[in-house]
């Protein structure tokens, strides 16, 4: 399992954040029919369910929400990835088709509202820490090019960062051949979320693309 710590300059701000943490295995693909099966299904489902409105009061967009206002940073202008995922179905618009590993990713995520970053291992360069970003920190974000990370939480390994809640870094972003992966669930005010949201993964992945060998990050982490 991988080395992680949060720091003290965002434990001060969050004294209760956790942090759940998934590695494993995985045969990914390019496409999975049945996964895009029960993504259509989820995507119906919401459509039927939320409005825009109705996104913002969802408890864990909510919380997300809060939580970069704390950081002094527009929540509506750097969106976390989960509500960005239920704004567009809502719209009427498809889940972009990536690979199977990222497709049962937002699976979960659009089903639990909870924003999980997703990251190759083997691009991972040892430890990781979750703080806060800095100043004109150099970010490469996942379709969007350089993103401004100042004051958005930040995970980061030995050569700096790889992702925050509103996007992942193209460094040690999931490939179609990936086989082995890390995925990170942040919980601003504690662990809810986190333990429910962990064990739809692993159903997800063993489901879709063989997951196994899983390894939870046990909480509470000390920084």
């Amino acid at each position: 399992m991988i080395e992680f710590s949060i720091n003290d300059e965002i434990k001060r701000i969050f004294p209760d954040i956790q942090v759940g943490i998934l590695t494993g295995d995985v045969e990914n693909t390019i496409h999975n029919e049945n996964l895009w099966t029960e993504i259509d299904s989820e995507c119906e489902s919401i459509r039927e369910k939320f409005d825009m409105e109705s996104i913002r009061a969802f408890p864990p967009i909510t919380a997300g929400k809060n939580a970069y206002r704390s950081l002094g940073k527009d929540p509506n202008r750097y969106r976390i990835s989960s509500e960005a995922l239920l704004r567009r179905i809502t719209k009427g618009r498809s889940l972009y088709q990536i690979h199977s590993l990222v497709d049962a990713l937002n699976l979960v995520s659009i089903r639990t509202g909870v924003t999980i970053g997703g990251f190759d291992l083997t691009k991972v360069i040892g430890p990781v820490s979750l703080g806060i970003g800095k100043e004109n920190e150099e970010f490469d974000a996942i379709g969007r090019g350089q993103l401004n990370i100042h004051r958005l939480p930040v995970y980061r390994d030995q050569s700096g960062a790889i992702g925050s809640p509103t996007s992942d870094c193209t460094r040690t972003m999931l490939h179609a051949d990936t086989g082995t992966f890390l995925m990170i669930i942040t919980g601003f005010y504690g662990s809810q979320w986190i333990s429910e949201t962990l064990e739809e993964l692993k159903k997800v992945l063993e489901k879709h693309v063989s997951g196994r060998n899983f390894d939870v990050l046990p909480l509470p982490l000390q920084s």
